[in-house]
């Protein structure tokens, strides 16, 4: 059984970033789904290129995974926390995050 990821709430990534945290965004979505609107501080990195742009990502950090809804995001978390990074998938990704309350 491989291990869980850890999730974070859309309400906590809002929170975090209201307080000013440094945190580590990967939108994993689409270019057209970007297009549509993403959060700021995030780094867009198609899921598919991912494997090709692990350089990019500091495995001293820990990454917030996101997505359309949440399942994308959970397959690159798993991806990336098998090649040592520390992640956590965003739950409900950005559908969420637009209904989420600050």
């Amino acid at each position: 059984m491989e291990d869980q990821i850890a999730t974070i709430t859309p309400e906590e990534v809002k929170s975090r970033l209201k307080k000013g945290e440094a945190i580590s965004l990967i939108d994993v979505r689409e270019d057209e789904e970007v297009a549509e609107g993403k959060i700021a501080e995030a780094k867009h990195i198609r899921m598919m290129e991912v494997p090709n742009r692990l350089d990019e990502i500091n495995k001293d950090d820990e990454h917030i995974i996101i997505c359309r809804s949440g399942r994308r995001s959970e397959n690159v978390a798993y991806f990336l926390q098998e090649n040592g990074f520390k992640v956590k998938n965003m739950a409900g990704g950005m559908l969420a995050y637009n209904q989420a309350s600050e």
